[in-house]
């Protein structure tokens, strides 16, 4: 699908606030309320939207550690990745797993509520995973840029 500079305008607004209602969007991206809604309800089909979602803070939730895992899985099993993905995706301090191409394998990202809890996790759910040949673990100590936004 080809996205127009009307697109991108609209994806703009709704990037800014998707709790606008159509109206707004529409009024704020300079366009009528039937063409901002056409328009939505078309990325939205086409996948470019993929939908809407609450973003909580979980340092508000009493999680005031992050630590970033680096993994490099003994790959002599064709089922490691798997296997390990898997189980990693059942822990729920683990907030995000990536896979890459290179020395590391898999990135998981675990928060805890305190050092004590992370070790805890760690060594009790981390390094019980199966496959594990090496695990680098970088600890958070600022977020200087998060921003899901998409320069539109």
């Amino acid at each position: 699908m080809q996205v127009d500079d009307q697109d991108r305008r609209l994806l703009r607004q709704y990037q800014a606030d998707p709790s606008l209602s159509a109206a707004a969007l529409a009024e704020r991206a300079g366009m009528t309320r039937a063409s901002a809604w056409r328009r939505l309800e078309r990325m939205q089909a086409a996948g470019i939207i993929t939908g809407l979602r609450g973003v909580i803070d979980w340092r508000a939730l009493g999680y005031g550690v992050e630590v970033s895992l680096r993994l490099t899985l003994d790959k002599s099993q064709a089922s490691a990745f798997d296997t390990v993905i898997a189980r990693a995706r059942d822990i729920p301090e683990v907030i995000e797993i990536q896979t890459f191409l290179g020395r590391v394998d898999l990135r998981l990202s675990v928060i805890a509520r305190d050092m004590h809890h992370y070790q805890e996790l760690y060594k009790t759910r981390i390094l019980t995973l199966p496959h594990i040949a090496e695990i680098e673990a970088l600890m958070q100590v600022a977020t200087i840029k998060q921003d899901e936004s998409l320069p539109l």
